[in-house]
């Protein structure tokens, strides 16, 4: 069974998406469901409750994907210590040539946010940075390209 890691806080979002598509979206498109089918006339030609069948099977496939997600959740309670980077972990890096330091935290694939500075343990940059001590230079092997980055922290 694949582990999936997250932070406490993506635990509790996920969480409430969860209940939020049990409780009220489950119910807002059953109503729509109705509705179309209250309409009367051909099932078929009718488009209302088409989209209503179609977000009905995405709101399930979604609940099926964060129940699997959350009981397979391993919650990272604090960050790791000691300065190898882990899981949880908060890093600093900067490209080998130079160039502005960047910060990341390393956190499971359902809650990677680049632009927030969340990346995955599962993408090139993250399996290459795991395991890796403040001053390591680290090659990433990336679609398209290889780049190498020194860690300056791990936090």
């Amino acid at each position: 069974m694949t582990v999936t890691y997250l932070t406490p806080e993506g635990y509790r979002k996920l969480k409430e998406e969860l209940a939020y598509l049990r409780t009220v979206k489950r119910k807002e498109v059953a109503q729509r469901l109705h509705e179309a089918l209250a309409e009367g006339g051909d099932l078929i030609e009718n488009s209302e409750y088409e989209a209503a069948k179609q977000e009905q099977a995405f709101v399930e496939g979604r609940i099926r994907e964060l129940e699997h997600l959350l009981a397979t959740a391993r919650v990272i309670e604090k960050p790791p210590s000691g300065d190898e980077v882990q899981v949880g972990a908060r890093v600093v890096i900067q490209d080998e040539d130079g160039g502005p330091e960047e910060t990341y935290t390393i956190v499971g694939a359902a809650e990677a946010d680049p632009a927030k500075g969340y990346i995955s343990n599962e993408s090139p940059l993250g399996k290459a940075l795991l395991g890796h001590k403040p001053g390591d230079v680290v090659e990433v092997h990336a679609p398209g390209a290889t780049f190498r980055v020194r860690i300056l922290r791990v936090e």
